[in-house]
């Protein structure tokens, strides 16, 4: 292709293009019509340039008109408070309500190898042995020890972000981690059972297992909820690669994606409430039932949560996914 010939024929149609764009009043009927028209045909010159004759300074110039005429086309669009209200009365529990089928079953299991764990340890002192020795042990789990200042050892606020951002890496990772065939996502739920393991068994042979439950389920009950939505989640992302279903593998997995990241920033908020009661609740001097009613009493509301509202949202069609007009355009595929 000659690109002086090509520069020279269709310039006064970029030309044109640009002068609508930089037009500050409101455009007429016709002319809108012009500009996608000039739009479409800009966008069909950029291909061709770049396939034929890639120069740098006829290309940037076209990426910049189409790029612009795209913008004025389309329109943009900000967030408002409906969509948050969305996301969070719809998308967000309608997510984690359909991936109930993988986080319930990862749940389940990882508490019993949580359980299991626990009380290998508790009754094998030569286990118990490879996380310390005898004085280290008594240190850990003594009125006072380390498990106990563990949650008063820094002011509850900067404690509270410090448990937040933690919690709410691990769950990202689960999530991100989980289109490679979920195997890393396994391996994230199997440290946080050894660690939570390991405190359950310690304390339980130094006969202050109420002790270690009072601390840990007023925020653990909801933390480790959410751990388990997002591994499961992950796990069905990577279940995804394997068999996509109907769709197309990229479809299946844009489709999921969208809804793991989603799922991704309510986790976070959900993590938020956990690490707020990690950091101001349980080291508090409440009772022991004050301080494990308050975690039973956010549990049992994500969970009315997600049934109730995420349920009515499925059922409804919801899917967790951006709305259509965010969506990339997709081609039919058999059923």
């Amino acid at each position: 292709m000659d690109l002086d010939v090509f520069v020279s024929t269709h310039r006064a149609e970029w030309d044109r293009l640009e002068a609508l764009l930089n037009r500050r009043r409101r455009l007429t009927g016709a002319e809108v019509d012009e500009l996608v028209a000039l739009y479409q045909r800009a966008a069909t010159h950029l291909s061709v340039v770049r396939s034929s004759a890639p120069d740098p300074r006829i290309t940037g110039r076209l990426s910049q008109l189409v790029a612009r005429a795209r913008s004025k086309v389309t329109g943009t669009r900000k967030a408002s408070w409906q969509d948050i209200a969305r996301f969070l009365g719809q998308g967000f529990p309608a997510a984690v309500y359909r991936a109930r089928r993988w986080w319930v079953p990862t749940a389940l299991l990882s508490v019993a190898v949580g359980v299991l764990l626990s009380w290998w340890i508790a009754t094998h002192p030569e286990v118990q042995a490879a996380f310390g020795t005898d004085a280290d042990l008594r240190e850990m789990t003594r009125p006072g020890g380390e498990y106990e200042n563990y949650y008063s050892s820094h002011p509850a606020a900067s404690f509270a972000a410090q448990v937040w951002t933690n919690n709410a890496r691990a769950a990202a990772l689960c999530l991100i981690l989980g289109v490679f065939l979920g195997l890393p996502v396994i391996w994230i739920l199997f440290e946080n059972m050894l660690n939570l393991g390991a405190g359950f068994g310690l304390m339980t042979d130094a006969g202050r297992l109420d002790v270690f439950l009072g601390l840990v389920l007023p925020h653990g009950l909801l933390e480790l909820t959410a751990v388990f939505v997002a591994a499961g989640a992950g796990i069905r992302l990577g279940w995804t690669v394997i068999d996509p279903g109907p769709r197309t593998r990229r479809a299946a997995l844009a489709e999921e994606g969208r809804a793991a990241l989603g799922m991704a920033v309510g986790l976070a908020l959900v993590l938020f409430v956990a690490g707020a009661i990690e950091g101001f609740v349980t080291p508090s001097g409440l009772p022991t039932w004050a301080r494990v009613g308050i975690g039973v009493v956010a549990e049992l509301a994500f969970l009315a949560y997600v049934w109730v509202l995420g349920g009515r949202a499925a059922r409804a069609g919801e899917t967790g996914d951006v709305e259509e007009a965010g969506r990339s355009a997709a081609a039919p595929t058999a059923a």
